[in-house]
């Protein structure tokens, strides 16, 4: 149908979807869903409008969106294991006000990780709207081993006294302690939170340590590891349950994206299985692999490795900028995106570094052998940026490797 009506749109989706299924994809955020998934997004459920919540909308017709929700709702206590979630959140980024607005006033003073040096955009920097309703304290990582230094986190907050402190991360390679964030904002008098948009699938399948136990409220995107659609949620304990669904309507949004809803719930129930606890394991062993074998090429590692879904690389070694490998990459079939890295002494539009993921290529079913295979192309690919031949010469060895691997989503 959408090729008679709109023949433009149905063309430029079909050449995305070829782009999705002959191309290697390392950015960490994106991620490939069910066709299960897919089918409950592009659902029917995108014509109900649904202001309010279950049993409290402010229009009729509700009974099946009600229990919709509530399944969402449900399976995300049990997978989490939280006393309270709110599934309506468009995405992260309003998650993630939502989430101030219910324990921070207007005006007080949020701490988060500096965005060059691993953290969000929301979590206080300053072009976005979370520096600008609130004060923000901005951490950074060690100068000389770009790990997180929780004794200065701890100075810092002893000195600026913030009433929330965000843990959380979009390009920090390594495990976050959320016990000793606990510690801190206890020691300080904040409330404490965790931002898990990157790792939620690998706390759901237990390779990372869960922030259940300690964050007074956690937000998370449900499109990365989580392998959902582009939504988002906020867990909590029954103490902030009222305020967090407040700040999130009427404090934000209006009705919810009910496709979106359902789509997650089914996100979730995949996330349950044990299947997936494998995937999540696969996910940390890939990059893993992967980053030896780069560090093996003579690539610097940020903090010298990984050991979750993501890998920050400093090009400053192989006399490139960040920007120019990612489009290098690109061109060669293989996705990844130019970043800051700790201490950066580029531009954040053309910073030194890449940021590339494991997520994607795992749902995929790729393991420790075609790992070797894709650090072998980045290496070929950095000694050959300008080389518009040898590049399309390892894109037709990436169409090759993608053509052994199918998912129900896109094939």
């Amino acid at each position: 149908m959408l090729k008679k009506v709109d023949s433009k749109i149905y063309s430029l989706i079909q050449k995305e979807k070829e782009r999705q299924k002959e191309s290697v994809r390392l950015i960490p955020s994106e991620n490939y869903v069910s066709k299960a998934v897919l089918e409950a997004t592009g659902s029917v459920l995108t014509n109900k409008y649904s202001e309010g919540y279950s049993k409290k909308r402010y229009y009729e017709g509700q009974e099946f969106i009600d229990s919709i929700e509530e399944v969402a709702i449900a399976r995300a206590k049990k997978l989490f294991k939280v006393d309270h979630v709110n599934v309506q959140p468009y995405s992260g980024s309003p998650a993630n006000l939502a989430a101030y607005l219910a324990l921070v006033p207007v005006g007080e003073k949020i701490m988060g990780m500096s965005l060059p040096h691993g953290g969000h955009l929301t979590h206080g920097w300053k072009v976005s709207a979370s520096a600008k309703f609130w004060k923000p304290v901005q951490y950074v990582v060690d100068k000389k081993t770009n790990l997180l230094d929780y004794d200065a986190i701890y100075r810092l907050a002893k000195k600026e006294k913030p009433r929330i402190i965000v843990a959380g991360a979009t390009a920090y390679p390594r495990k976050i302690d959320f016990k000793k964030f606990k510690e801190v904002a206890d020691k300080v008098g904040a409330y404490f939170m965790a931002d898990m948009a990157h790792i939620a699938g690998l706390v759901a399948g237990g390779v990372h340590q869960s922030p259940v136990s300690y964050a007074d409220i956690i937000t998370t995107t449900t499109h990365k590891s989580l392998r959902g659609p582009r939504g988002a949620m906020i867990l909590c304990n029954k103490k902030y349950a009222k305020a967090v669904d407040r700040a999130v309507f009427p404090g934000l949004q209006g009705g919810p994206h009910n496709n979106t809803t359902a789509a997650i719930a089914v996100a979730l129930k995949e996330a349950s299985g044990v299947g997936f606890k494998k995937y999540a394991k696969q996910v940390v062993e890939n990059a893993r692999i992967l980053a030896k074998e780069l560090l093996g090429y003579g690539f610097n590692l940020v903090t010298g490795g990984t050991d979750n879904h993501l890998i920050l690389i400093d090009m400053t070694n192989k006399s490139l900028s960040g920007k120019q490998m990612a489009m290098a990459l690109a061109r060669a079939g293989i996705y990844c995106n130019a970043n800051t890295v700790p201490y950066d002494k580029r531009s954040p539009f053309d910073p030194s570094g890449i940021r590339i993921g494991t997520p994607a290529v795992t749902t995929l079913g790729m393991k420790e052998k075609e790992m070797g295979l894709i650090a072998g192309w980045i290496k070929r690919v950095s000694e050959n940026v300008d080389n518009k031949n040898e590049l399309e010469k390892i894109h037709k060895k990436v169409k090759g490797l993608c053509s052994d691997f199918k998912i129900t989503g896109i094939n």
